[in-house]
């Protein structure tokens, strides 16, 4: 297994902790409404120190594809120069994507229209600071064998239903295996807290949940595999003394079969 070397450094900086705003469009419109206006007025209301790094555009699946791609990107550019006229700060390498309708349509068909904002509240504190690299620039650098955890991923207890905040990253790694044609994956499930001889199907449920959302929005399956490997590679021996050990080995990795 791949291991990464640790910096620790107590010193006060910026930490980042990503989260997502859903605003939702009229059928085959463009223009903010009044439902999405209020919305995003009342996140900017609440005073935090925002910085916006990825926003993404969705229709439903009415119309052609070309029409509904460039319907989805004319609304994140409407909720891009709203947040810029907003003094919102916007990164400057900012993340601009339209999917149009290729991807999970919810049945609800106004779900389906709608701009995703994915930001980051900065807190000045101290923490520790790790030499890990984000996740594209991890692919980047590795070989067939290579192992990289998603970060910050998290599902519900004892569940294969994951936790809202950890959606953006789904899209990260979307992202990721659009932008790498060649790359192809094993997606590996790892869970805590059990005996080796403890019977639990839960971390193969949450590979295959990755697996599925990768397989519905398009990606080719014969670039994707999944396995639950249960307690049977913990990062620290079972059981964990602290809730951080626990953390560790309740964790979702890939592991890089080609690229």
């Amino acid at each position: 297994m791949k291991k990464y070397s640790l910096l620790f450094l107590l010193i006060p900086m910026f930490f980042y902790s990503q989260e997502k705003l859903d605003v939702y469009f009229d059928f085959d419109k463009y223009d903010l409404n009044e439902p999405g206006l209020k919305k995003i007025n009342s996140w900017i209301a609440e005073g935090k120190n925002y910085e916006v790094t990825k926003l993404y555009g969705f229709c439903d699946w009415k119309g052609t594809n070309q029409y509904n791609d460039t319907l989805a990107m004319k609304r994140v550019y409407t909720v891009y120069n709203f947040l810029k006229q907003s003094k919102i700060d916007v990164k400057k390498e900012i993340e601009i994507r339209g999917f149009g309708e290729d991807f999970v349509q919810s049945e609800v068909q106004e779900e389906n229209r709608r701009v995703t904002i994915i930001f980051q509240e900065k807190k000045e504190i101290p923490i520790v600071v790790t030499s890990e690299q984000k996740l594209k620039d991890k692919v980047k650098g590795s070989k067939v064998g290579d192992l990289i955890r998603l970060p910050n991923f998290y599902f519900f207890n004892n569940s294969a239903k994951i936790v809202p905040k950890s959606q953006p990253i789904l899209y990260d790694l979307l992202c990721l295996m659009n932008d790498n044609p060649k790359l192809k994956i094993e997606i590996q499930g790892h869970i805590c807290c059990k005996l080796p001889s403890d019977i639990d199907a839960v971390s193969t449920a949450r590979a295959r949940a990755i697996f599925n959302f990768l397989i519905v929005n398009k990606v080719d399956r014969k670039r994707l595999s999944f396995k639950g490997y249960g307690v049977t590679r913990p990062i620290h021996p079972i059981p964990e003394k602290n809730t951080q050990e626990e953390d560790d080995n309740r964790r979702v990795e890939i592991m890089i079969v080609a690229n």
